[in-house]
């Protein structure tokens, strides 16, 4: 009877103290404001990552960006200095879209305009800084690694950046 009244007892309390815990934590609250806007054109220049040797050509996209402003110089890579956005690629959380900002025929700058809304708010921000950061030393969008975790978004800023790129092909 002793036995029976104690175990009774230690699962009372362990159910109370499981239930007493679940409702005490609270999910951190995701960021509901959009990223700030930022302008390729009139920015100071990123610094660029040191070349990581790899040298994949580029794929043609069915979608051509459009080049918001573009100089005459074609160096070698064939990508004219200026400011081009990508066309916005959707996917089942969101568009997301890239801005890039080549000079000397190399990529200088990435800004990315993407969904921030419930999950988005806290998958997104790291996911696209590192994409950012990748873009930086590629050459085409096939550079690119997706980020574990945001695969939608990585496939999303893979297209617009690609359409970047066709934009400022010379």
């Amino acid at each position: 009877m002793r036995r029976s009244t104690a175990a009774a007892v230690g699962t009372l309390t362990g159910a109370a103290l499981i239930v007493g815990v679940r409702l005490s934590v609270e999910p951190p609250a995701a960021p509901v404001a959009a990223p700030p806007a930022v302008d390729l054109a009139g920015g100071t220049p990123t610094p660029k990552p040191k070349p990581t040797g790899s040298a994949a050509g580029s794929s043609a996209g069915n979608k051509s960006g459009k080049a918001t402003a573009s100089k005459s110089a074609a160096p070698k890579s064939g990508l004219k200095d200026g400011v081009y956005k990508g066309d916005g690629a959707r996917n089942p959380y969101g568009t997301v879209q890239v801005s890039i900002r080549i000079e000397g025929g190399e990529i200088t700058a990435a800004e990315a305009t993407y969904p921030t809304t419930a999950d988005s708010g806290t998958i997104n921000p790291p996911a696209i800084a590192a994409l950012k950061q990748e873009t930086l030393g590629a050459k085409s969008a096939k550079d690119l690694n997706a980020v574990s975790g945001a695969t939608y978004t990585s496939k999303s800023y893979a297209e617009s950046l690609q359409a970047a790129l066709d934009a400022a092909k010379a």
